[in-house]
């Protein structure tokens, strides 16, 4: 009996640590939790996140928070576990975030050069919100190319066949629409007078182009900027822009309430779809977010995640979100998921 009670013991041992070890070792998954949330119009690290120099800027009693998710890049069994059975965390394939062939160290740089990137374009559909259009210079001629004889260093591109020339990517997108020799009406300024010039499109790389090198201006009687580290990505975009337009403009966006969204931003202010829609909405209701503004593409997995009492707003562009905000204010219904 002795040596029976002994065997058992030592396998009963033998089944904890090897337990033990199964649930301590590394899986191909990470975790997706809610990450912190930062209010736009506020301060971080003692800072103001948005900074405006040479202009009067205008208090708000509420917040507007852009949401983050937090990842956990290594996990082990035990972890994951956990995570399949809590409701604020999702446990995916490891390569959704690290893709194959780039390590942690790569995807995290990308993340911040995209996150720079929202910055940029967040001000560019801020300021012209506010009544600062872009301006589209032309920067060189390709000596020979279609342009040479039509266009000059420092024209402003303002149309292509009538179509306003918004941003830069938006001139691109006229040029392209068109197959390579499509003959083009190119509105422009020079030296403040408006003319335009027939320019056909040739073929290069693959692609119509016209033959010049262009730069976005977007000239403003300020300076703008947004110091916020630690955080990487496009999806900010969106709440960057509000919280510029609010510190500009007179009028309260927010209504004195806590508002919290999420989504990426072009420089025509159209809003984008983002990832870990249901972890934000968790860090969002944690917050004390009383509405949550979602990209209309993220509004059906939005809906299938929600937050009690946390209503959910279907916006497409920045006039979408103003628009929403401004129904709130006033009390009305605004578009919702």
């Amino acid at each position: 009996m002795r040596r029976r009670g002994v065997t058992v013991l030592l396998g009963a041992l033998l089944t904890t640590l090897l337990s033990f070890g199964v649930l301590n070792a590394p899986i191909p998954y990470v975790v997706l939790g809610p990450g912190p949330t930062v209010n736009t119009l506020g301060t971080s690290d003692g800072k103001e996140v948005i900074q405006v120099s040479g202009r009067a800027t205008s208090t708000s009693a509420g917040q507007l928070r852009l949401t983050t998710v937090g990842v956990q890049p290594t996990v082990r069994l035990r972890s994951a576990l956990s995570g399949w059975f809590s409701s604020d965390e999702a446990v995916v394939p490891r390569e959704l975030v690290y893709p194959p062939g780039e390590s942690q160290q790569e995807v995290e740089q990308r993340n911040e050069e995209d996150f720079r990137n929202s910055q940029t374009s967040a001000e560019t559909a801020a300021l012209r919100e506010l009544g600062y259009p872009v301006q589209v210079q032309v920067k060189t001629v390709t000596a020979g190319g279609p342009s040479a004889g039509a266009l000059r260093v420092g024209d402003v591109v303002t149309s292509v066949d009538g179509t306003p020339v918004t941003s830069a990517g938006r001139l691109t997108e006229l040029i392209r629409a068109k197959s390579a020799g499509t003959v083009l009406t190119i509105g422009y300024t020079r030296d403040g007078a408006a003319a335009t010039a027939q320019v056909t499109s040739r073929e290069q790389d693959g692609r119509p182009r016209i033959g010049v090198e262009i730069d976005q201006q977007q000239p403003h009687p300020f300076t703008l900027s947004i110091d916020l580290n630690d955080i990487g990505g496009p999806s900010a975009g969106l709440m960057f822009a509000l919280g510029i337009v609010d510190k500009l403009e007179p009028a309260d966006l927010t209504g004195g309430k806590i508002i919290a969204g999420t989504g990426t931003i072009d420089d025509e202010g159209r809003v984008g779809p983002i990832g870990g829609i249901a972890q934000k909405l968790v860090g969002a209701k944690q917050a004390g977010a009383k509405v949550f503004l979602v990209p209309e593409a993220n509004c059906a997995e939005a809906v299938r995640n929600p937050q009690p009492g946390l209503p959910l707003l279907k916006v497409g562009t920045i006039d979408d979100a103003l628009t929403a905000l401004a129904a709130l204010r006033e009390g009305g219904e605004p578009t919702r998921c």
